[in-house]
């Protein structure tokens, strides 16, 4: 079973599911020529949701929410789901990028810096020898002008990509694939976020015991102290307050 049910979480129509399941999931968006974006949010990506309304119209426009961070997962389960897995958007870009190899999808990169995007092509056409890296873009840390949005537009449908892999970090990746769905021909968008640099070597990952018991924040904050430490201080504690004030609940429940 692909997607196994959705799960409202202060608001976020989070997706309970397999990693081999969302997987799927997107490729049969490829191969239907559907045109969807997946956000991968954890509890961060639900805060910025109670804070911007553009954010959680833009989780609520995705095809699929996926449980990025345990605590989501740990909802899901307790919410009826057992078979919910951590669907985890640096290790879904990786299995992606193999199954475009395979299948002769274009794949695009959008995020990072110049010299993080060079590192990035180079890993996985290295990896993933044969894969179709149709182009990649790093825009600058400000928002673009509408004649720049207009050429990076054209720039991506032009190398005709079958997936765009975005790594602007949250809440931007999720707004800017909610304002592109309908203008890139692409049939996927995924905002991967920090797996640019994770993959680039550019910054390191927490070890997978930490991830797998929801402590991967505890290593961010500390290899990244100035940029993430006052993010989890006021996130982590408000999520708990607010899903005690407004618990978790079922949408729907898959066949």
């Amino acid at each position: 079973m692909a997607i196994l049910g959705q799960v409202d979480v202060l608001g976020v129509p989070v997706s309970a599911a397999t990693r081999e399941g969302a997987l799927d999931v997107m490729a049969r968006w490829i191969e239907s020529g559907n045109h969807q974006y997946v956000t991968f949010t954890g509890v961060h990506g639900v805060m910025e949701s109670q804070k911007h309304a553009a954010v959680l119209e833009a989780h609520r426009a995705a095809g699929m929410v996926s449980c990025d961070g345990m605590p989501l997962v740990w909802i899901c389960r307790r919410l009826g789901f057992p078979q919910a897995e951590r669907v985890y958007g640096p290790d879904l870009m990786l299995a992606l990028a193999e199954r475009a190899r395979r299948k002769g999808w274009g794949v695009f990169l959008y995020g990072a810096s110049a010299s993080t995007s060079e590192r990035l092509v180079d890993v996985l056409a290295r990896r993933y020898t044969g894969l179709r890296i149709a182009g990649a873009i790093a825009p600058p840390f400000r928002e673009l002008t509408p004649d720049e949005d207009a050429a990076a537009v054209a720039e991506i449908n032009a190398s005709k990509p079958e997936i765009v892999f975005v790594g602007l970090s949250t809440p931007k990746q999720e707004r800017w694939m909610a304002n592109h769905v309908g203008r890139l021909n692409a049939k996927v968008m995924l905002g991967v976020g920090a797996a640019f640099d994770y993959h680039a070597g550019t910054i390191s990952q927490a070890p997978s015991w930490m991830q797998r018991s929801g402590l991967e924040w505890l290593y961010r904050v500390r290899t990244e102290p100035r940029r993430l430490a006052g993010r989890y201080l006021r996130n982590n504690p408000a999520f708990l307050l607010g899903i005690a004030r407004r618990p978790p609940s079922v949408i729907s429940v898959m066949p």
